[in-house]
């Protein structure tokens, strides 16, 4: 009886039991989904997601101790080379464990665990083995983009005003020489009459004051 054990044994002997969860992690590493019984599946995602950490950091020290546990090449190999670079900005949860339909021999409860990121439905945008951006970086990017569109709208602007402040100075510069055409000519003109003028003007007085003296 378990007893509230932490430990799910699984029914087997402690030599036997790690070379079952090893044999599971080569093949969910290689193939990124298996389907399992769903105590399996459990056990498996506490087994893997160590390793899975550890892969992160791709030394020669790391590489040793996952393949103490795994004791496969291949699946080292595509650990190191392909997984880290897909669960680089993840910080832990790299399993998902899906519950499938019971099996039909012994009525066991099935489930399906795969690897979070190699998922193309939950993950349509991003294709497999395509690396994630961090988060850091599109941040920075979301705040650059509004401060460099207000900046574009400042050098359209005053494009658009141009057209609209070039009429009035043509307006200015058309009427400036008929205003000094006006000016100059007919003045010149009015002070040679008004000159002329008096001249006339005792000519007629004359004339008046013989007609007064006859």
């Amino acid at each position: 009886m378990r007893h509230g054990a932490k430990i799910n044994h699984l029914g087997r002997k402690t030599p036997h039991r790690k070379a079952l969860l090893r044999n599971l992690a080569c093949q969910l590493i290689q193939h990124k989904r298996i389907v399992t019984t769903l105590a399996k599946a459990k056990a498996l995602r506490v087994f893997v997601e160590p390793l899975i950490t550890k892969s992160k950091n791709d030394t020669t020290h790391q590489r040793r101790v996952v393949f103490s546990y795994l004791q496969n090449k291949e699946a080292i190999k595509e650990l190191f080379s392909e997984v880290n670079t897909k669960v680089g900005d993840r910080p832990g949860g790299y399993t998902r464990i899906i519950k499938l339909e019971r099996r039909l021999g012994d009525a066991a409860d099935m489930a399906m665990i795969e690897l979070v990121d190699f998922n193309e439905i939950y993950n349509p945008k991003q294709a497999v083995g395509e690396e994630k951006k961090k988060t850091r970086r599109s941040r920075t990017a979301k705040k650059a983009t509004p401060k460099a569109a207000p900046a574009a709208a400042a050098v359209e602007a005053p494009v658009t005003e141009t057209p609209v402040e070039e009429t009035p100075v043509a307006e200015v510069v058309e009427a400036t020489p008929v205003a000094e055409v006006v000016e100059s000519t007919p003045v010149v003109e009015a002070s040679e009459t008004v000159a002329d003028a008096p001249v006339e003007e005792p000519k007629a007085d004359a004339e008046t004051s013989e007609e007064g003296q006859a």
